[in-house]
């Protein structure tokens, strides 16, 4: 079994534990060390898992080992990233839940992607680096999702759309056909998503329209 970490110990931290779980029970693959989080104190126990310590501490560490960046904000996520790619002892496996639709046709998918239960991605589908896929989304066809993105449970992403980097999108929002959403934006939960954003934004409402830029 290889050996694997998760960074954050917070509510989705826990979910991608499960994740885990689900996983090794259809072949052990991973043998789950434990949990990193600046913001724990170390040894503290989670669900019967310990804090085995902070970022730096990881950095330290001259063993082989697999880490999942657990943590659904865009520019945090990307932050721990760069900083954990000074270590060449680090590797970002892909995570897939075993009950996940992935059609067979022309589907790439990237390092460090975390894809939870429920979720269907159909046919000629790129998804790039460290994505989060959250439980029972949809990808349509001839979608690019690029890195850092993330995406709550239950959204809906429908064909031919383009997602820049380090998009966040909220619970139950829905992306019509042809559109594309500029990178860093944010879409509010339960919007939809009827025409193209820019970038730096963040677009609430149906339809979802942008309410302040940064």
């Amino acid at each position: 079994m290889e050996k694997i970490i998760i960074i954050g110990a917070g509510g989705f931290g826990r979910e991608v534990k499960m994740l885990i779980d689900q996983m090794n029970l259809k072949g052990n693959k991973y043998e789950f060390l434990g949990y990193f989080d600046d913001g724990v104190k170390t040894g503290t126990i989670i669900n019967n898992n310990e804090v085995l310590g902070s970022i730096d501490d990881l950095l330290k560490s001259d063993e082989k080992i697999n880490v999942i960046v657990a943590i659904g904000s865009p520019d945090i996520k990307k932050k721990i990233v760069e900083k954990l790619l000074k270590n060449s002892n680090i590797a970002f496996p892909t995570l897939i839940h075993p009950s996940v639709i992935i059609g067979d046709e022309f589907v790439s998918i990237g390092k460090g992607c975390i894809i939870c239960a429920g979720t269907i991605i159909t046919c000629n589908i790129i998804i790039k680096d460290f994505v989060i896929l959250n439980l029972m989304c949809t990808v349509g066809h001839d979608t690019t999702i690029h890195s850092f993105a993330s995406f709550m449970p239950s959204v809906n992403i429908s064909g031919e759309v383009v997602i820049h980097e380090e998009v966040y999108v909220g619970t139950g929002a829905k992306i019509i056909n042809q559109l594309e959403i500029g990178e860093q934006t944010i879409i509010g939960a339960g919007a939809v998503v009827s025409k193209s954003l820019p970038e730096r934004c963040t677009a609430v409402g149906i339809p979802a329209k942008p309410i302040k830029y940064h």
